[in-house]
């Protein structure tokens, strides 16, 4: 009867050798998958291009249409916008186009802030612009609104867009608003206005809480108190919500 040979260092030798040819194939193979991924995104990108070249007055005259484009763009990680110079900037000009938008809307924002306190509804912005550029303008969406803002940040802090309720904000003063805050303008979204037990109802804060809230948004000048509201108490009113042509 033959001893039965353990595993022994020549085992564990020939494991490790299988182990290490593993790892190579499987290197290889990544390598290989990631080549293959290099060269269809770059088909992808050469496809992009010659859309863009295609239908380069659609992208540059219709809002809609350029909204869908950039959105093709962001899917296969190209951003038009990255750079002043290149493909995209001389085809399309988009460059020009974002950097003459957001100049406008730092205006816009300036001319209306000592009325909203740096609070300024997008689709507001949105239809004083497209007056102001007039009828032979370039035609904007809000949508081109924001990435011209998005640009801005990189400038100055100050400017952002913030969410209250089911409207949009552009923010153009350097304040980093609180949960609490972006709260009481949800609720005062629905009437432009907004009283201390309103907050503590439909949020169940206390005065404290609720004041602190309201004490930010107060001393920025995004909110005006009214003391001979018919609501019975003090009614804090926003500008950004109330209807207004916003002209300087």
């Amino acid at each position: 009867m033959g001893m039965r040979r353990g595993v022994g260092i020549g085992g564990l030798q020939q494991a490790q050798a299988q182990r290490q040819q593993f790892q190579k194939v499987g290197d290889e193979k990544a390598a290989e998958q990631l080549q293959q991924m290099q060269k269809q995104m770059g088909v992808f990108r050469q496809n992009l291009e010659d859309f863009a070249k295609k239908h380069k007055n659609d992208i540059k005259k219709n809002p809609e249409f350029r909204l869908q484009f950039q959105r093709m763009c962001a899917s296969v990680g190209v951003d038009p916008l990255a750079s002043q110079k290149g493909f995209w900037a001389e085809l399309l000009g988009f460059g020009d186009f974002y950097y003459e938008l957001g100049v406008q809307i730092v205006e816009l924002c300036l001319a209306t802030r000592s009325r909203n306190g740096g609070l300024l509804e997008l689709s507001q912005a949105h239809s004083i612009l497209e007056r102001k550029r007039g009828a032979r303008a370039q035609p904007i969406s809000t949508d081109d609104i924001e990435r011209s803002i998005q640009k801005l940040k990189l400038l100055s802090a100050a400017f952002g867009v913030v969410t209250a309720g089911a409207k949009r904000l552009i923010q153009s003063v350097p304040l980093e608003l609180n949960t609490d805050n972006t709260m009481v303008l949800a609720i005062a979204e629905k009437k432009g206005s907004v009283t201390l037990s309103q907050l503590k109802k439909e949020m169940s804060w206390t005065e404290d809480r609720s004041l602190k809230a309201m004490e930010t948004l107060l001393n920025e000048g995004m909110a005006w108190v009214d003391d001979q509201s018919s609501a019975g108490e003090r009614e804090y009113w926003f500008i950004a919500f109330l209807k207004d042509d916003g002209e300087e």
